[in-house]
C-alpha cells in the first residue's frame, strides 16, 4: 500500500462522480466512512485507489501512477482563469473543478456503451462485462470490485458475449476497433488531437470525443454535442426554454473556453424541464 496526504476539495463526490457509469458500478464505490474506491489499469497496470478528504492510498502495479496523478483527477491543476458567469441563474454555486484521469480507453469504453441508448442499459452492459472481463482489484477494495480488462481482452469478446450484455453488434464493433488504436490514442499529446485521432475511428463522433475529453483531459471546453437531454437542460436553465443543439452552443458561446464547465454549472442549479410522457425504459433484447 502507498499513500500520499492531500488536502482535498470539499466534494469529491461531484468531482470524482463523472467516471462512475451506473449505481453498481465495479470500477467505482462509495463506502460508508465517505471514502471513494476507484480502480483503474494505468500504463504501470492495475491499481485501487481510495480518496478521502485527506488523500488517497493505493494498492496494486498502478498505485504510484495513480497517486502522481491524484491532483489531477480531482481538478487541482485545472485553470479556470478567464471563467466568468454571464446568467444570473448560474450565479452563487462557485466555480467547478474538471478533473482529468490521464486514462483514454479507460473513458473510451463506457462512452461507447451510452451511445444512443439509456442509461441503465449501458449501465447494465458495462457491469456484465466487466464482472466477466475485468481482473480482481487490488488491495482491501470492496467486495465485487474490477479492474477494466486490457485493450486485446476488448478485441476478443466473443459476439454472445456482447448480446448477453446487451450490447448490440455496432457498439462492439466500435469497442473492438478501438481497442486496436489504444496506445495512438493513450499517447494523444492534448485534447486537439485525441478529439482528431478519435473521431477518425468509425462509430465515434462528437458526442462520444467530448465525454471521453471530459474525463481524459478535465477538458472544460468539450461539450457533449447530440445528448440526449443537456439541450433541454441547458436552454431551460438559462432562457425557461427548451433549446435544441444549435441554440445551446448559442447560449453557451460566451463561455468559449470554458462551455463544458458552464453545463456543470448548469447541472448545479437544478433546473430541468418538466417531464412529459414516460420515461424511455431499457431494451433487453438479450437471450439466455
Amino acid at each position: 500500500m502507498r499513500e500520499r496526504r492531500y488536502d482535498m476539495p470539499a466534494d469529491l463526490v461531484a468531482l470524482l462522480g463523472p467516471h462512475r457509469h451506473g449505481g453498481h458500478d465495479p470500477t467505482w464505490q462509495r463506502t460508508g466512512d465517505g471514502a471513494i474506491w476507484m480502480t483503474s489499469r494505468t500504463p504501470d497496470g492495475p491499481g485501487t485507489l481510495r480518496v478521502t478528504r485527506h488523500g488517497g492510498q493505493a494498492w496494486g502495479a498502478g498505485a504510484t501512477w495513480l497517486l502522481d496523478s491524484l491532483p489531477g483527477l480531482v481538478g487541482a491543476d485545472d485553470d479556470v482563469s478567464g471563467f466568468v458567469v454571464h446568467h444570473e441563474v448560474l450565479k452563487g454555486f462557485g466555480v467547478p473543478r474538471i478533473g482529468r484521469s490521464g486514462l483514454v480507453f479507460e473513458a473510451l469504453v463506457p462512452a461507447v456503451l451510452e451511445q444512443k441508448v439509456v442509461g441503465r442499459e449501458a449501465w447494465r452492459a458495462w457491469r456484465h462485462l466487466l464482472r466477466k472481463y475485468g481482473t480482481q482489484a487490488p488491495g482491501p477494495a470492496p467486495e465485487g470490485m474490477k479492474v477494466m480488462p486490457e485493450p486485446e481482452v476488448w478485441r476478443q469478446i466473443p459476439a454472445w458475449d456482447w448480446h448477453r450484455a446487451g450490447a448490440e453488434a455496432v457498439r462492439a464493433r466500435t469497442i473492438a476497433t478501438a481497442a486496436w488504436h489504444a496506445a495512438k490514442l493513450e499517447a494523444a499529446a492534448d485534447s486537439a488531437s485525441l478529439d482528431r485521432l478519435l473521431r477518425a475511428l468509425p462509430g465515434i463522433g462528437v458526442w462520444t470525443s467530448a465525454e471521453v475529453r471530459q474525463r481524459c483531459f478535465g477538458d472544460a471546453d468539450a461539450v457533449s454535442v447530440g445528448d440526449f437531454h443537456l439541450a433541454k437542460i441547458v436552454g431551460w436553465a438559462l432562457t425557461g426554454e427548451k433549446a435544441d443543439d444549435a441554440e445551446m452552443m448559442r447560449l453557451l458561446e460566451p463561455y468559449r473556453g470554458h462551455r463544458h464547465r458552464a453545463c456543470v454549472l448548469v447541472g448545479l442549479t437544478g433546473l430541468r424541464p418538466p417531464a412529459r410522457g414516460p420515461r424511455l425504459s431499457a431494451r433487453d433484447y438479450r437471450s439466455f
